[in-house]
Order: structure tokens, then sequence, then C-alpha cells
């Protein structure tokens, strides 16, 4: 990536392997997660994958036993096999499970500020 995409880059993508779901009414795929953000997803598509990219999904990813993180999400690109997914709603418990997550993982308190700074700009 270069530098340019690095600035324009607002939010730091965690790769990160939890088992990941992603729902869309009655339809539910088990799915590899790449990447995840303070902003949303990217997803290694599934091979039955058929969800209708003009209704949001709900994405459910389970940190550990007691801590999973659930946003609402709408597909926004494909490319190469992935699936990127922008969050649209998030509740409170699972923005602070994420926030933790980027934290450990970011490991610089300054960036996980600015990266929350333009959650709340929005995108």
């Amino acid at each position: 990536m270069s530098d340019t995409s690095n600035e324009r880059r607002r939010f730091q993508r965690i790769a990160f392997d939890a088992p990941t779901e992603i729902i869309q009414g009655e339809r539910r795929w088990a799915v590899e997660l790449h990447d995840v953000s303070l902003k949303g997803l990217l997803i290694k598509r599934p091979q039955q994958w058929n969800g209708d990219p003009n209704h949001p999904f709900i994405a459910s990813i389970q940190l550990a036993e007691d801590a999973v993180v659930q946003m609402e999400v709408v597909l926004t690109r494909t490319h190469d096999g992935l699936l990127g997914f922008v969050c649209r709603h998030i509740d409170l418990d699972s923005v602070s499970h994420l926030r933790r997550l980027v934290e450990l993982n970011l490991g610089d308190e300054t960036l996980l500020e600015r990266e929350l700074a333009a959650l709340g700009e929005g995108d």
C-alpha cells in the first residue's frame, strides 16, 4: 500500500482470526475473517454466497466465550474473493470489545484516539 493510501486510511485494519458469521434474514454464512477495524470488516467470500447487497447484514465476531462483537453492516466492495463491509450500527458492548481489540493490536493510544475521533465524524 502506498504512503498516500496509508494517509487516506483513517482506520487501521487488524488481521484477526475469530469465528465469524454473516447473517441476512434467514440466511447465515460461517466466514473466514480477514481483518477488522472500528469501521468494518473484510472476509473471505464463502462458496455458497448469495447475499443481497441491497440490504444490510449482521456481522457477528466471537472474540471469547463472553465477548461478541455484533454490528449492522453493508456490503461495499467485492474483490479477489473478498467481501468488504462497512459498519452502519454497533451497540455499546460491541464497540467496547472492538475498541479493546484495536487498542491491544495498535499498541499506540494516540492512534486509537485518532481512530475513535474519526469514527465520530463518519467516514
